[in-house]
Order: C-alpha cells, then sequence, then structure tokens
C-alpha cells in the first residue's frame, strides 16, 4: 500500500503523542537587516538532512532511537511581524502545554521573540541562554521596535534582569554593550564559551530557553547567513556548548535561526545546520 509524501527532518517522523520533541519551521525574514533569504532556511534544513546519517557520533546515540514530531512549518505572513510572532506563540504555547519540547527552526532571529512569550508564560522563572554573534539588544533598529537586531532587548522586557546569558558576541552597536556593561540587565560573554559552566551551575535546575543564532559560527564554516561576522567558533566548540547546555540544564524549548541557504551556493552552510539540529535533537531525546 502506497503512503501519502510526508517531508519531515531526517528520523523525526514518530506520532505525536509518544514524542517528547516536536519541530517546527518559522520562515520569516521581514526584519532582516542585511541580506535576506532566511525565510528559506526550515525548508532548507529538511530537505537537505537526508544528506546525514540518524547516527551521532558525538554521542554515540541514535536519532532513530528519539521521539520526534516533526509538524512542519508554520503559514507565515510577510511584512508586520506582529501576526507571526502570534502564530509562533500559539504553536509554541500548544506544544509546552502537552509537556513536550518545542524546537523551532527559523527563520530570522526575531521569530525567538514569540516563542520565548509562550515559554515564559509557561515558566515564569524561565532563563534564556544565548549563542550568537550579534549582541541583538537594541532599543529599535531604523525606528522599528520589532527587529530581528533588537530580538534579546525585547526578550529582557518580558524576563528582567539576571535572566539572560549571552556567549560569543562579537558585534553590535556602542549602546547595545553599554547597556550590557556589568551584567546588571543581561550577561553577556564576547566572542566564546569560556563561562558557560559557570552559568549553567547558578541557573541550577530553573526552566532554560536556548536559542541559537548560527552566525556565532565563523563565516568560513558558516558562510550563508544574512550579517556574517569574522571572528566567530569553529563547529567543534559550538557543539560542546550544545552539549553542556542540555546535559545541564533544564531545557524546555530552543530553536536554530539565521540560516540563509541561497547565500551559500555550495550547500555547506546547509549542512552546517543540519548536523546542528541533529545533535541538539539527538542530546535533547
Amino acid at each position: 500500500m502506497l503512503s501519502r509524501n510526508v517531508e519531515t527532518f531526517l528520523g523525526c517522523d514518530a506520532g505525536y503523542t509518544e514524542s517528547k520533541i516536536v519541530l517546527f519551521g518559522a520562515p520569516f525574514d521581514s526584519t532582516t537587516s542585511f541580506r535576506p533569504g532566511a525565510r528559506f532556511g526550515s525548508r532548507a534544513i529538511r530537505q537537505e538532512s537526508y544528506g546525514l546519517e540518524t547516527y551521532s557520533p558525538y554521542l554515540d546515540r541514535d536519532l532513530a532511537d528519539c521521539a520526534v514530531f516533526d509538524s512542519g512549518d508554520l503559514d507565515l505572513p510577510f511584512g508586520d511581524p506582529g501576526e507571526p510572532l502570534r502564530l509562533i506563540n500559539e504553536r509554541t504555547a500548544t506544544i509546552l502545554r502537552d509537556d513536550k519540547i518545542p524546537f523551532l527552526l527559523g527563520g530570522e532571529h526575531l521569530v525567538t521573540l514569540g516563542a520565548v512569550h509562550a515559554a515564559s508564560a509557561r515558566h515564569p522563572d524561565l532563563h534564556l541562554i544565548h549563542f550568537d554573534a550579534h549582541a541583538d539588544l537594541r532599543d529599535q533598529y531604523l525606528d522599528v521596535h520589532l527587529s530581528h537586531a533588537c530580538v534579546i532587548r525585547r526578550c529582557w522586557e518580558r524576563l528582567g534582569d539576571g535572566r539572560i546569558s549571552q556567549f560569543g558576541i562579537r558585534s553590535g552597536d556602542r549602546s547595545e554593550f553599554a547597556w550590557a556593561r556589568g551584567g546588571q540587565h543581561v550577561r553577556t560573554r564576547m566572542f566564546d564559551f569560556d563561562g558557560l559552566a559557570h552559568t549553567l551551575k547558578s541557573i541550577g535546575k530553573k526552566p532554560v530557553y536556548l536559542t541559537v543564532d548560527l552566525d556565532v559560527l565563523d563565516p568560513s564554516i558558516f558562510p550563508g547567513t544574512g550579517t556574517p561576522e569574522a571572528g566567530g567558533v569553529s563547529f567543534a566548540e559550538l557543539l560542546n556548548a550544545l552539549f553542556l547546555v542540555i546535559s545541564q540544564a533544564n531545557v524546555v524549548a530552543c530553536d536554530v535561526t539565521e540560516l540563509a541557504p541561497g547565500l551559500d551556493i555550495s550547500g555547506v552552510s546547509t549542512a552546517v545546520a543540519c548536523k546542528v539540529v541533529r545533535e541538539m535533537l539527538v542530546a535533547l531525546g
């Protein structure tokens, strides 16, 4: 008997009821400030995932043994981000209400805001761990407050002081670094992941939202992104940091954002994104 064709991320074909993790995509990039194309990221990650094996030699585990449901991409309107953020919030809230882990595939980094709102409503003591090249702490960008350049500032407005820890940051407006200096509002680690273990120890078992902007990687590894920034971390450094967070923290939701597949015709950036997603799924599962 033939079955209908359903495209999912590699190995993520379990039913919803038995799944611990639920993938969904947010194909949105209307506030991208430099090179657009991240709206195609989630679809490319799904399509190209079949170039990988389900087995992780890093963790000696297999994605085929994890129960993951891929609910596909949201149908998001372009332009004003208000409605896309509402739809992302709604999908995240549904997954959390069913005691599962939402795993969001971007899209530009602003999509994180909708998911963080839902996660903080479910977990009022939520902490945010943020891997990125950019601080994303602007109060506004070109007089717009809902921008991927402002997403972590908007998350701070929701979560408050002492709940956000950033790593790998190497770019931002002077006013962003002045606002973050001293750690009163957010804790910012420049250039690398030093201090991550200490941060996780201080958070303890409080709920954590993990957001990964893939431009935290050096563009020699990951050029397919809207705002590449030289001087980033290596793939091995990123994986080790992700494994540390997932093994030590109570991760209740997460995302991977800012792959713009059309900006890297070699396909290497998409392959890197697929492997990051696979390793996160295996670690979470």
